[in-house]
């Protein structure tokens, strides 16, 4: 299928490259129905604040890091607004954990997987195949894995992981290393033309949009 490019590996953008997604973060819904289950955690915080406080929050520690694209960890910022508006004892840890996972299915509008992505990945069962996603694994993970597109891959790398993001030069070369690949080897697919096109491109990988992708298949 990649008979024009010689590669040992593939690299896959996450969503909207192989998961067909749609959230709303911004819907009073998302909120209201986190406010609600967190009142049977022992957190009391109306919708409206909780949603000020999570972007407040996750706005700060994006200001605060260092690196060029910064990445924030959802659990923690839902640990931090679960322990400020306990009203009784709590594991806040585990408990952001738990509202992340919340969060992300009252925000959950669309998911699936796209079957022309899906076939490029079982039929390149012989070259290395990662996923580089600006993803949160907290529950990222759980959704590859619902989906079935966990164990089809060698190595799954999420912006959480590492705290920053693509277009950030280090998360790519962090899966060159992990693949243990030179950039030239390897072909990069994807949907957004600056994190998985251009940057790769820079770094000296290979690289093609994923809906060009999906005309190789024959």
């Amino acid at each position: 299928m990649f008979e024009s490019y010689t590669v040992k590996g593939l690299i896959f953008d996450c969503y909207h490259t192989l998961v067909d997604i749609r959230t709303d973060e911004n819907d009073f819904y998302t909120y209201d129905t986190v406010s609600k289950w967190l009142q049977y955690q022992g957190v009391r915080i109306d919708p409206d604040k909780l949603k000020s406080e999570y972007h407040a929050m996750a706005a700060e520690e994006v200001e605060a890091s260092a690196e060029a694209h910064p990445e924030i960890r959802v659990e923690e910022i839902f640990s931090r607004i679960c322990k400020e508006n306990s009203i009784w004892n709590i594991d806040e840890l585990k408990l952001g954990i738990e509202t992340s996972r919340v969060f992300r299915s009252a925000s959950l509008r669309k998911i699936g997987v796209f079957p022309q992505s899906l076939r490029l990945v079982e039929d390149s069962s012989d070259l290395k195949r990662c996923i580089l996603s600006n993803g949160q694994r907290v529950f990222s993970e759980l959704e590859l894995r619902f989906l079935g597109l966990h164990d089809l891959f060698d190595i799954i790398i999420f912006s959480s992981d590492v705290r920053y993001k693509k277009p950030n030069p280090k998360i790519y070369r962090l899966a060159l290393d992990r693949m243990q690949l030179e950039p030239e080897e390897v072909l990069f697919i994807g949907d957004t033309p600056e994190n998985d096109i251009t940057a790769p491109l820079e770094l000296g990988m290979q690289a093609i949009h994923i809906q060009d992708a999906w005309k190789l298949i024959s």
